[in-house]
């Protein structure tokens, strides 16, 4: 299913980094660190929760190719997120599932204890 609204049901292929039976790779265009990719449903569908069992069996080993692929070419990177926002209140814009694979570096922030717990900036740190 197309929706003709969607931005990610209508990508210029030359955007296009990679892809897998279910997904396609991108950059994502507003980078939170330097190999920030996307990774976006093929079919539009509106979340993570919405793949089923064989989508999210592709997207694991895709995340684990693009992991390997990022540590090879940039030695720097020692750590990553890998988040998803799935629903209007948990910050989601865009109603097409699509996976953050944000490489991080040391020292790249002050403190990153507490990762992805930042999204409500008073629980990162416990």
């Amino acid at each position: 299913m197309v929706i003709e609204n969607c931005i990610f049901c209508h990508l210029d292929k030359a955007d296009i980094l990679q892809e897998s039976k279910n997904f396609f790779v991108i950059n994502d265009r507003f980078p939170v660190t330097q190999g920030h990719k996307l990774i976006i449903t093929k079919k539009h569908k509106a979340d993570f929760f919405s793949l089923d069992t064989i989508e999210t069996n592709d997207l694991s080993t895709l995340l684990h190719e693009l992991r390997n692929n990022l540590v090879k070419q940039d030695t720097a990177i020692t750590g990553f997120n890998v988040g998803m926002n799935c629903g209007i209140s948990a910050g989601q814009t865009i109603f097409h599932c699509h996976i953050h694979l944000i490489p991080r570096r040391d020292n790249d922030c002050i403190d990153p204890r507490g990762g992805v717990r930042g999204v409500i900036s008073s629980k990162q740190k416990y």
